[in-house]
Formats: structure tokens, sequence, C-alpha cells
């Protein structure tokens, strides 16, 4: 997540309407912990899977399969198993065109772990090449998302559209909508590598593929966005931790050190914005947004980083109206699925969208990646020990 010039989401141009969908109003923290129980490994190392046949194409969609550019070797930190590691991705798009489907298909079944693909708009599309000309070999390292600074799925300038997990098939939504990409569009896929099951050894390259479903779409087509809606974290040291970093200023400190202030700033904003700035440590948090434009739901899915127990969205909570559209009440960080609503939701100006995140300090025990850090105060950020809680809605404005 980067920095909100107001109380507003800011979004790029491929979804510029939206920037004004949505402002906060309220938040607030819960004590306790999550009800779900603790995985012995909740990050563990499996091996990945080959993709199963293709779901028929519907009326005017068309496959187009497109590949990493060359084959890559993961090489993981020092002392580490896993590498997160983004490849750009150009779908070499004339026209444009409406993204239905997405299926990921490794390379590498023994060390793809799980997969990402965003897409980027052509506003964002230099930041991309540029991110990709100035990092040596194929891609660039990445973590919890794009990892470049002008095509975040945060700043509204990207689109999260697949997650793949050993065994997930292709998503479609039944409804005549997707994601619009126009040429000059670029395709970010951001493969985990875990070398668990090879002791840490190189397991040979990797040259994984994509598999998009395209449609030229009709007059009808719904365009969909992806809308995230963002709550605090606000996660305390255990009781039998401690250390420099369980003090709250320092741990902020070490944040804007290795991100730059826009993330820096973000967990007093978010407190500020969201619960009147007064940070309020515990294991939930939630945050409500008022939505100000009429849109349509079709699906979502809530993004954390690895101590993240449970995520929620609500419409309009503690109310005759009220309806959950997002719950996922186990959270796997390698299995970030888009869950598809029921029917889709019509919503506008006089709801209200709360989000509701839950993480757990004590999950940095069974964490590979954690274990091997020092404790901290959790505050937002985008490195392996820091913390988001965004639920990310699948959204199509309407005229009203």
């Amino acid at each position: 997540m980067k920095k909100r010039d107001s109380p507003r989401w800011k979004f790029g141009a491929a979804a510029l309407a939206l920037a004004t969908a949505f402002t906060v109003v309220a938040c607030g923290s819960k004590a306790g912990t999550s009800s779900a129980p603790a995985p012995a490994d909740p990050h563990s190392g499996h091996a990945g899977g080959s993709p199963s046949q293709p779901q028929p194409l519907r009326a005017g969609e068309r496959f187009v399969n497109l590949k990493m550019a060359g084959a890559y070797t993961p090489v993981p930190p020092k002392g580490g198993t896993d590498e997160y590691r983004c490849q750009m991705i150009d779908p070499g798009l004339t026209k444009a065109a409406f993204l239905t489907g997405t299926q990921f298909m490794p390379g590498n079944v023994a060390i793809a772990h799980h997969a990402i693909v965003y897409a980027v708009p052509p506003g964002g599309a230099a930041a991309v090449r540029k991110q990709d000309a100035k990092t040596p070999g194929l891609g660039w390292q990445c973590f919890g998302g794009t990892g470049v600074q002008g095509a975040e799925v945060e700043e509204g300038d990207a689109a999260w559209v697949d997650t793949w997990a050993p065994g997930t098939t292709e998503a479609l939504l039944n409804q005549d909508a997707g994601y619009k990409l126009e040429p000059g569009s670029l395709l970010i896929l951001q493969i985990h590598y875990n070398l668990l099951a090879t002791d840490g050894k190189p397991a040979g390259p990797d040259q994984s593929a994509v598999r998009l479903r395209l449609t030229d779409g009709t007059p009808q087509t719904r365009e969909l966005e992806t809308l995230p809606l963002d709550a605090p974290t606000e996660l305390p040291c255990a009781p039998d931790e401690s250390g420099p970093l369980c003090d709250r200023a320092a741990s902020i400190a070490d944040v804007t050190k290795r991100f730059g202030p826009d993330v820096g700033e973000m967990a007093d904003r978010q407190v500020k914005e969201c619960d009147g700035g007064v940070p309020k440590p515990g294991n939930t948090q939630t945050c409500d947004h008022k939505v100000e434009a009429p849109m349509t739901l079709f699906a979502g899915f809530g993004h954390m980083h690895m101590l993240g127990r449970a995520i929620k969205v609500e419409l309009n909570p503690g109310t005759p109206k009220a309806k959950v559209v997002l719950d996922v009440p186990q959270f796997n960080f390698d299995n970030q699925r888009l869950v598809q609503l029921p029917a889709p939701v019509d919503i506008g100006p006089g709801d209200t969208l709360r989000v509701t995140c839950t993480h757990d300090a004590g999950l940095r025990k069974l964490v590979p990646q954690l274990r091997k850090l020092p404790p901290r105060y959790v505050v937002w950020g985008d490195g392996t020990s820091d913390e988001m809680c965004i639920g990310i809605m699948t959204v199509s404005l309407r005229k009203s």
C-alpha cells in the first residue's frame, strides 16, 4: 500500500471513475484471537501440479497462451528457501479486448508454490518496463504485490486478476464481464518459488506460462475493476516476545527506512482516517467505507501477509440490510483465491462496506521466513515481516 492523498483512494487512469466511489467512515479494534485452528505450518512448501483441461470457450472467446520471456532459475536470499519473482509479459494487443479468464501453467512443478497475475494498463507500462530493465536477469524480486511504484493494485494502477495454487482451476464469472485490456497493457506474473523440496538447492529453471481467455466484447459487456478496501494493522508483539521493534514508533521508523515515507506514513494515515487518530493495538481491526457511486459487486478476495488469520467484508453491518459479501475464516497466504458472489450485488450511495482482518503474532514462530527475524509491532508495510489488510472486490460501475 502506498499513500492516499485524502481519505479517498487514489486511482490510476484505468479506474479513475472509482476514485470518488468510497470514503473512509470509521474503524475499530477488537482484542482476542481468531477461532480458526493454527496449522502446523501455514506456509509450508508444496509441489505444483499440471493445470486441468480448460473449460470450453464461450461465444466470442479465444485462448491466448503467453510464456515467460526466458527460463529462470530461482535464487532465494542467503539461508532461505523462498523467492518471490515478478516477470513482465507483453500480450501484444493491437486492439482492446476483455480478459474473462486466466489460468497459470507452471513450467517447473517441483518449485512453483503459488502465482498471481496482475494486469497493468498502458499508463503504468513505462514504470513496469523501467523496473524490468534496471534489474539484472529475468524479472525482479517482489512480495505481496507487483513491486513496481506506479503499477500497484493498492493505488488502482493495476488489477489483480488471478491467483494460482496447486489444484486450482480457471475462475470464470457467469456474467458478461471482464477486465478491459487496451493496446499497450502488460501483465505481471508473480511466482513464489519454494525450494524446501530440494533442500534449498536449485531445482533447475522454470519457464511458466499463462493462458488468457479473451473476447472483443459487446456494448453490454461489463468492465471490471478491482476495488481495494483497507483497514489498519496494529498487531503488538506477543506476551512472550520482546525487543526494540516491539515499540510502535520504532517499527514505523524501520518500515520508513526500508520502503520510504509513502509506506511509512500508512500506519498513522489509516488510524487517522479509520479511527480518529488513536491506535488501538489488537489482533482484529476494522474499517468502514461509505459507498458514493453506484456499482455492482461480482467477486472478491482478501489480501494479508503471513500473520493473517481471517478476513471478512460486510455490506451495511448492523442494519436490516446487512450481508456478508466476502468471508475467509481461515486465510491462506498461498491460496488467495477469488470468490465469486452467489449473485451480483448492486450497491450505491447510502451503503457501507466494512472490512475486518484478524492477524496472529503467534504465527511468527511457525513461519520459516519469519522465525529468523526479530519480533516487532506489526504495522502496514510491503515486506515479509510487515502486514496488510485489504478486501479486494471485483466491481463494475453502473450509471444508476
